[in-house]
């Protein structure tokens, strides 16, 4: 049996229309496929509150249904076809009128003709010396801009702006159509003025009417410290203008931190190699390694390994939060010189001979041993 349809709305017999309205527009909301997505009867819940309101918002309909009850309709010849519906939005712009605030809430969109200006993207690059100090950066891009010479309106200055005779001034065509639930009205951007509800009578010349041109744009962009490739600075306002009375786009730049063959970037640490020799390993010693603030020295510990590392604290890149930098690790690379001459090479057999077959190594073992011991 069918549900009462005032205790489908939720309202009382007594309710005023706009409490009706109100009650329906509470459970479009709730009813919306995006939101109930987990609910195979969101649909049927709609159809049924729907099925409802279009009874109790009509008042002969309502005074047949207070007075007959369900009976009382189908013997007048009204009752819902059992069909497929259609989308949720064709239902609620047959409700409301897509110049209905609600459809601003569920579909993205407000009345016809005034669609926020659309998001431009930029890029730009970066070297790391920029990411620790910051950045300043002019982009340049195409954006839609409202026009100068008629200020957005799309008339020639001077020239008098009418009602759009199509519409009335409204923006909007509506039309009687049929559905599963019987006459529906249905609305639509009227196509003379695109919404506007306004026609100027002279266009602008500059703009063709349209209130907007497209012109090559320059903005100024400040770069935090710290920045990671990948990251966009949003800049508000700074996008393609939007038809009149609307919310202008924004301005996504794309930073892109170039590499650098001195370092690797981690996070905010660096790791940057430096080749020292085997003598210098073995002796210790200095060696120079590039850094963001300049060359400096490291201290090199005798006996030093290949891959062992030595850091630098607070040379590294800063975290957007402002935070201390990070550090700097330098890998030393340990090369072994080639093409010896005779008295080199008399040397390193002194040495070999000094150290014995197995090597010296500075935990007084073998390599070979120390990997028979792990095994």
């Amino acid at each position: 049996m069918k549900r009462d349809y005032y205790e489908v709305l939720g309202v009382d017999r007594g309710a005023a229309d706009v409490d009706v309205k109100r009650a329906f527009r509470r459970l479009a909301r709730e009813l919306h496929p995006d939101v109930n997505r987990h609910d195979p009867e969101a649909e049927e819940k709609f159809k049924e509150a729907a099925e409802a309101y279009e009874v109790l918002s009509d008042p002969d309909r309502r005074g047949t249904y207070d007075r007959f009850g369900h009976e009382g309709l189908s013997s007048r010849g009204w009752a819902p076809q059992g069909a497929a519906f259609g989308s949720f939005e064709d239902v609620l712009s047959a409700f409301f009128g897509r110049g209905d605030p609600l459809f601003g809430e569920l579909f993205g969109f407000g009345r016809p003709g005034t669609a926020r200006g659309g998001d431009v993207a930029a890029r730009i690059e970066l070297s790391l010396e920029e990411v620790l100090a910051g950045a300043s950066r002019e982009v340049s891009f195409e954006a839609v801009s409202t026009c100068e010479r008629c200020r957005g309106n799309g008339a020639k200055p001077g020239t008098p702006i009418r009602a759009c005779e199509t519409c009335g001034g409204n923006g909007e065509l509506r039309e009687v159509v049929r559905t599963a639930f019987g006459q529906l009205v249905r609305t639509g951007i009227c196509p003379a003025c695109d919404g506007q509800g306004r026609i100027p009578e002279q266009p602008c010349e500059e703009c063709g009417g349209e209130g907007r041109t497209v012109r090559s744009r320059t903005w100024e962009v400040e770069v935090p410290p710290g920045i990671e490739s990948g990251q966009r600075i949003r800049i508000s306002g700074a996008g393609h203008a939007g038809e009149v009375a609307t919310g202008t786009g924004d301005l996504y730049v794309e930073v892109l931190v170039a590499d650098d063959e001195r370092f690797e970037r981690h996070g905010q640490d660096l790791v940057a190699v430096v080749e020292i020799p085997a003598t210098r390993a073995m002796l210790g010693g200095k060696a120079t390694v590039p850094t963001l603030d300049g060359e400096r020295e490291v201290e090199v510990p005798a006996g030093a390994q290949p891959g062992e590392r030595v850091v630098l604290e607070g040379l590294g890149l800063p975290s957007l939060r402002g935070r201390s930098r990070g550090d700097e690790h330098v890998v030393l690379d340990v090369y072994v010189p080639s093409g010896l001459n005779a008295d080199e090479r008399r040397l390193v057999e002194r040495l070999d001979e000094s150290l014995g077959p197995a090597g010296r190594r500075k935990d007084g073992g073998s390599r070979w041993r120390r990997r028979a011991r792990r095994g």
